[in-house]
C-alpha cells in the first residue's frame, strides 16, 4: 500500500537569526500540488515542550513577524508565483487566546485586505476559545490542532504544560460541532474547512495501538480528514536530546494503518498488532493481514463484496469500485483483465480466485 503524499502539519521552520521563509511542496485534497509557504508568526514560545526546538528556555535567537508584515511578505511571493499557498502557525506568546488573535488578524488581512483567494492552512493554538475556532474556520481551507500524543499520560512526557482534553481535544470537538450544526455562510468560500492533527511518534514510549486507537476515534467521531505522524528527532538543548530518533519506517507503517482505518473499512481489531501493540516494521499492515487471513482462504474476485475487495493487496477504493462496476458486464478470468480495470496485480495473486481458479504466481519465501 503506497504512502499517500503528505502535507506536513508540524512546526514550520523559521530561521533563528533572520526572517527567512521556508517552502515545501504540498499535496492538497484532490491531488493538486502547490508550493507551500510554511512559517511561524514568532519562533518565541512560552511553553516548554520537551521535544520542540522552539521550547521556552532554549538558547537561540528568535524571530517575529507582525500580522501585516507576514501577510504582505506572503502576497509578494504569491504574486511572483513563488508560493501557491500558506501554512500559518506560531509559537505561543501571552497565552493561546492572544496568539490566536494574531493568527486570525493575519488571515483576515490576507483574505479581506489583500484579496487572497488561495489555500490557507491555519493552526489553532492550545487554549484558543470557541469563537476564535469558528472565526479561524471561516478564514481557512484547513485547520489543525496537534494532539502530539495519544492520551494524557503520554502527553505529560512530551509537553507537561499542555492539557490534553481542555486545550487540544476540546477545540477539535468544537470544529466538528460547528461544521455539523451551522451553515457555511460567512466563510470565505462558503465551505467549512477540513481538520487534521499530528502525533509525535516515539518520543513518549507510546505503542502503535495507542496512536491508532485515538486516530480511529478522531476519524469516526470527529471526522478528521487526516492524522499525521512525525517520527521523533532529538534536538540539542532539550530534555529529550539523548533519546534516539524514531525509525521513519514506523512512521510509514502508521500512515498505512491509518489509511486502512480511514479508507479501507478496517477496524482496530483487524490490524496486525503484536503482543506489545505495535505493527510489523518489515511488512505493510495490509499485506500482513492478507498473509494471515487469505493465504489459505483466497477471495473470489467475481463474488467478493467491496469490503472484501479492499482487503486484497493491490486493490484500493478506486480499484474496488472498478471491479464491482466491470463485473456487472462480464466475469474476470485473468490477471490481465484485472489489470485493464486499473487494478495493481503485482501482489494480489496469492490471495484471490478468478472464476474459481488460483492465478499463476511466483511463490516468495516469506
Amino acid at each position: 500500500m503506497d504512502l499517500e503524499p503528505a502535507e506536513d502539519v508540524g512546526c514550520p521552520k523559521i530561521a533563528s537569526g533572520d526572517k527567512d521563509i521556508v517552502f515545501s511542496e504540498a499535496v492538497l485534497p484532490g491531488g493538486k500540488r502547490i508550493r507551500l509557504l510554511k512559517t511561524l508568526l514568532t519562533s518565541a514560545c512560552e511553553r516548554n515542550c520537551y521535544y520542540c526546538p522552539f521550547r521556552a528556555g532554549r538558547d537561540f535567537r528568535r524571530a517575529t513577524f507582525k500580522p501585516d508584515e507576514l501577510a504582505s511578505t506572503f502576497m509578494a511571493f504569491h504574486r511572483a508565483g513563488i508560493a501557491g499557498g500558506i501554512f500559518l502557525s506560531s509559537g505561543l506568546i501571552r497565552g493561546g487566546v492572544r496568539t490566536q488573535d494574531l493568527l486570525i488578524d493575519t488571515a483576515e488581512i490576507l483574505r479581506y485586505k489583500l484579496g487572497y483567494q488561495g489555500y490557507l492552512h491555519l493552526k489553532i493554538m492550545p487554549g484558543a476559545e470557541r469563537d476564535q475556532v469558528e472565526r479561524s474556520m471561516q478564514l481557512a481551507d484547513r485547520v489543525s490542532i496537534n494532539l502530539e500524543a495519544p492520551n494524557p499520560k503520554r502527553l505529560e512526557l512530551l509537553a507537561p504544560r499542555k492539557q490534553f482534553f481542555d486545550e487540544l481535544v476540546k477545540p477539535l470537538q468544537w470544529v466538528e460541532e460547528i461544521r455539523s450544526s451551522k451553515p457555511a455562510q460567512g466563510t470565505w468560500n462558503q465551505r467549512w474547512p477540513s481538520s487534521v492533527t499530528q502525533f509525535v511518534v516515539g518520543g513518549a514510549g507510546e505503542s502503535d495501538l495507542e496512536l491508532l486507537s485515538t486516530t480511529e476515534h478522531l476519524y469516526r467521531k470527529l471526522h478528521l480528514r487526516r492524522a499525521y505522524f512525525s517520527a521523533f528527532k532529538p534536538h540539542t538543548d532539550t530534555p529529550l536530546e539523548n533519546l534516539p530518533a524514531e525509525s521513519p519506517v514506523r512512521e510509514h507503517r502508521l500512515y498505512q494503518a491509518s489509511f486502512l482505518l480511514r479508507d479501507y473499512d478496517f477496524s482496530m481489531e483487524e490490524l496486525p498488532l503484536d503482543n506489545e501493540g505495535n505493527l510489523p516494521l518489515h511488512l505493510d499492515p495490509k499485506m500482513a493481514w492478507a498473509r494471515e487471513n487469505l493465504t489459505d482462504q483466497p477471495l473470489e474476485i467475481n463474488r467478493a463484496s467491496r469490503k472484501e475487495l479492499l482487503r486484497i493487496p493491490g486493490i484500493g477504493p478506486k480499484g474496488a469500485a472498478a471491479v464491482v462496476e466491470d463485473r456487472r458486464k462480464s466475469r474476470f478470468h485473468s490477471l490481465s483483465e484485472l489489470n485493464q480495470a486499473g487494478v495493481d496485480t503485482s501482489r494480489l495473486a496469492p490471495f484471490v480466485l478468478l472464476d474459481g481458479k488460483r492465478p499463476a504466481f511466483q511463490k516468495s519465501f516469506w
